[in-house]
């Protein structure tokens, strides 16, 4: 299956400067915390060039002699470091507010934004570079949006500071830094690209590394059976020896980076030293001056070097908030409908339906002609791949027909509000998924948190959650750890069945739903799931055929098309397709299909 593909994932689709750009919005609202970041860092600035102002007083105070103004020289050091450090704690304070504030901004838009998607995402997206993007690269759009304003406003206000002072004490040599400016721009330019570039291979890297390690943890059981350890260690080792080179790759071209830097700015400083100790410049100058206009040349130094370095943040920044954006840009899945409807009756109409999964070369389901009359129990049996489940679900819309038309109720689905559909629908499949928190919270889940206490020990009852939960410590209190790890396979799909249960819901989707209970859990079950489907329309696909004997209507499928339907026994006299599956499972007792 290809992978789709996201609106500005090109690196020259969305330009730097507008990633940037839509970045600081995201910090905008709280614009409060940058001025009082930006009047700290102004205070910090000042303070250097203070500094600069000081060398010169201290200078002409020792050579007029005037050594009874040493307290005030004293006295003016002090000051001046009392002001940087209020200038430095203001100035990290505001950034560091806002930074906070952006991740949780960006990673709440992003959460939500990962509930919306359609279920085709969650095909072609790895969990691993998912959580990377939740959790690594916001990290990284905090570095530019914030630590890179932190240091540019801080380093940038200082060398204002500095350059004006310098152009108080001497405009001609000044324009001998200004002369290395080109140089500099030239060296950090070419530097960026190469950061954006290994800034997304980095993230890649870290998406390859937490994908591999979240697979070995989950399949740990697997992984020891089958003695995959050698082979996961030296998958995890290749990912991340992967990771290093890109780092440092990134390292390399920053360290190569800052030395040119450096180098230019010490050049222009060796020049603006032999310039102003020119006999000429020097009788324009007192000894003070002079002293004063090399500490300030000198100061600007450090300031520009760092402000080149923060290139390599605004860069690797730049790249995470394109995924992020990337992300967040994403179609959420069509909820174009607007009708709505207060409880089903359940009669549904699949009118010539055929689907075909994005980058499939066939199609999954094949001109599929289905009536379901209200309160109907319909099974869907079929060898794997069959498209049972693909069938079942369309009817949630988690994906959407490629050709021809669902309705329920004579209302085509597209028509109804997305909510408005799935309040309809309960679901219990294979693959059970529990939450953190209790066994009472799984099964009074998302909009059924406040059902009575008394509907959710019915629904256990009804399930028998109650015959292990009260053998548990805090009975259906019971907290089941991290989906449901405490719990066996058969106690994890009857909780699943009594949230299906709670939910009352007119339609019933039961995929597998018994797949993992023992022989007496699964009689009893049965029971329960009879009692359930009365009155409802009711859509199960099961690969045992002893549990779906007594469904209104088989429906038999084969390579996405219906080959047959009608009744268990309808079927078995037909002596076709069903007929042969029945007769190969029960005359092979280990066999299955």
């Amino acid at each position: 299956m290809t992978k789709p593909t996201i609106p500005g994932q090109d690196d020259h689709h969305r330009s730097g400067w507008e990633t940037y750009k839509r970045l600081v919005h995201y910090v905008a609202p709280h614009w409060y915390a940058f001025v009082v970041s930006f009047i700290g860092f102004t205070l910090y600035a000042a303070s250097q060039t203070a500094f600069a102002k000081w060398m010169e007083y201290m200078v002409e105070t020792l050579e007029q002699g005037l050594l009874d103004q040493r307290g005030l020289v004293a006295g003016a050091i002090i000051l001046i470091f009392v002001v940087r450090g209020v200038g430095t704690f203001l100035g990290q304070y505001g950034i560091a507010y806002a930074a906070r504030h952006l991740v949780h901004r960006m990673r709440t838009e992003m959460f939500n934004q990962l509930l919306r998607l359609p279920c085709a995402f969650y095909q072609q997206e790895a969990s691993g570079q998912i959580l990377s993007r939740l959790t690594f690269n916001v990290e990284q759009v905090t570095g530019a949006a914030t630590d890179a304003l932190r240091v540019t406003i801080r380093e940038g206000l200082t060398v204002l500071g500095l350059f004006g002072y310098l152009l108080y004490l001497n405009w001609k040599l000044t324009l001998v830094f200004i002369a290395a400016g080109p140089f500099i721009v030239a060296a950090v330019a070419f530097a960026s690209k190469r950061f954006r570039t290994l800034s997304h291979r980095i993230q890649d890297s870290i998406g390859d590394v937490t994908h591999t390690a979240s697979e070995a943890i989950k399949g740990y059981e697997v992984v020891r059976i089958f003695g995959g350890a050698e082979v996961e260690q030296q998958r995890f080792i290749d990912v991340s020896e992967h990771n290093r080179k890109q780092f440092m790759k990134m390292v390399v071209t920053q360290a190569i980076n800052t030395p040119v830097v450096q180098l230019l700015v010490a050049l222009a400083l060796a020049l603006l030293v032999y310039m102003a100790m020119s006999p000429a410049l020097l009788a324009d100058m007192s000894t003070g001056e002079f002293i004063a206009f090399i500490t300030a040349a000198g100061m600007i130094a450090k300031p520009l070097r760092q402000m080149t370095e923060v290139n390599a943040i605004i860069q690797r920044g730049i790249a995470a908030a394109q995924s992020l954006f990337d992300l967040i840009d994403l179609p959420a899945e069509p909820d174009s409908g607007d009708r709505t409807l207060a409880r089903a009756d359940g009669r549904l109409s699949l009118e010539h339906v055929s689907f075909r999964y994005e980058g499939s070369d066939h199609l999954a389901l094949d001109d599929i002609n289905l009536q379901v009359e209200p309160g109907q129990s319909v099974a869907l049996v079929g060898r794997s791949g069959s498209g049972k489940t693909t069938l079942a679900n369309l009817l949630p819309r988690f994906f959407d027909p490629t050709e021809g038309a669902i309705r329920l109720d004579g209302i085509p689905l597209t028509e109804l509000k997305l909510d408005e559909l799935r309040r309809q629908i309960a679901l219990v499949n294979q693959q059970v998924v529990l939450f953190e928190g209790s066994i009472a919270d799984n099964i009074a889940y998302g909009a059924l948190k406040n059902a009575p206490r008394e509907a959710i020990e019915a629904a256990a009852v009804a399930a028998h959650v109650d015959e292990f939960a009260a053998r548990m410590p805090d009975g259906l209190d019971t907290l089941v750890g991290e989906n449901g790890v405490m719990l066996s396979g058969g106690q994890r799909q009857r909780i699943a069945i009594a949230r299906a249960i709670l939910k009352n819901a007119p339609l019933l989707i039961l995929d597998e739903a018994t797949s993992a209970l023992d022989t007496e859990s699964e009689r009893h079950i049965q029971a329960a799931l009879e009692h359930v489907m009365e009155g409802r329309t009711t859509l199960v696909i099961a690969h045992r055929l002893s549990t779906i004997e007594r469904a209104d209507l088989i429906v038999v499928m084969d390579r996405g098309k219906i080959v047959e339907q009608g009744n268990h026994q309808q079927l078995l006299e037909l002596d076709g397709a069903y007929a042969a599956l029945h007769r190969m499972q029960f005359s092979e007792p280990a066999g299955g299909f």
